[in-house]
């Protein structure tokens, strides 16, 4: 039993006439009566009674009638879903993104995103990169905005660098902080620190430590709107993105060097499994609004 034949038994069903059946399906009468024949054996009954002038439904054929109706509108059905995902106007993207970027990069994008494909499903997954590598790896998220390198080798997890954003120290707006200072300059300065599993924790604890000293904390444990707050009630100073001071005019950036700070962000998926299609939208909405915003960010 074949779609096709399917579709010619309903239209005779319809008109009750070959050759007008066969004008409705666009084909010759002699294929449709043949494929109506190989139905019918395929079934091992009549269809239909052949009666001069008068074409009918056998009790089989009314009974079969329903479900291939129903076959049809489904097969139809399928077919349109599919065309509207491939041209995105049906989907889902399930992405991850690190607190930072959520912060400061990834609302805009989305926003493009959204603007542009207002019939796809947005589904956002805060956290650090550790564990977006492994949701990634298990299946749990299309793509995934995150820092390189990885902290595990893992063959599976394709990466793709966007972009090099510079990190800066925050500090409230009114301090009296320089506008450069060396990161040993550091040392004393009561630091806001994010919460274990943060790569901006990591971050900093490695520039302090290769510069020889153990940084002091006055409050730690935040999510980075919080350590943002409290850097604007004057409790501390934090190593944080630039990206996410812009439009906080309580705050202000302070350039670190020796070293100067900065860190990869990439975009990573499955190496195993092709992008779907809306992920691949994504990306490339994505790598669109670094570029207008190029001057700002370095993309890699």
């Amino acid at each position: 039993m074949q779609i096709q034949q399917l579709s010619y038994f309903v239209a005779v069903a319809r008109t009750r006439h070959f050759t007008r059946a066969a004008e409705l399906t666009g084909v010759s009468q002699p294929s449709l009566s043949k494929q109506i024949r190989v139905l019918e054996n395929s079934l091992g009954t009549p269809l239909f009674v052949r009666n001069r002038g008068a074409i009918e439904l056998t009790s089989a054929g009314a009974a079969l009638l329903p479900h291939a109706q129903r076959i049809l509108i489904d097969v139809e059905s399928a077919e349109r879903t599919v065309k509207e995902v491939a041209n995105l106007r049906r989907g889902r993207v399930r992405l991850g993104a690190t607190p930072s970027l959520c912060d400061g990069l990834l609302p805009e994008a989305l926003q493009r995103f959204n603007s542009k494909y207002p019939d796809i499903d947005l589904e956002v997954q805060e956290a650090g990169s550790q564990v977006l590598t492994r949701e990634l790896a298990q299946g749990r998220l299309d793509v995934a905005l995150l820092i390189v390198p990885l902290s595990t080798n893992d063959p599976d997890i394709e990466t793709t660098p966007v972009l090099r954003e510079q990190l800066v120290l925050a500090s409230p707006a009114d301090s009296d902080l320089p506008e450069r200072m060396d990161v040993r300059d550091i040392k004393d300065m009561p630091l806001v620190m994010f919460r274990e599993g943060y790569d901006l924790r990591d971050v900093t604890l490695r520039v302090c430590r290769d510069a020889g000293f153990e940084p002091r904390f006055a409050v730690e444990g935040g999510e980075m709107s919080t350590v943002l707050r409290f850097i604007e009630s004057g409790l501390g100073y934090a190593v944080v993105p630039s990206m996410v001071l812009t439009n906080r005019p309580q705050l202000r950036a302070t350039q670190l060097d020796n070293p100067p700070l900065d860190r990869v962000i990439a975009l990573a998926h499955r190496s195993s499994e092709a992008l779907p299609l809306a992920a691949r939208a994504f990306k490339a909405e994505l790598l669109e609004h670094l570029t207008t915003v190029g001057a700002n960010i370095k993309v890699t």
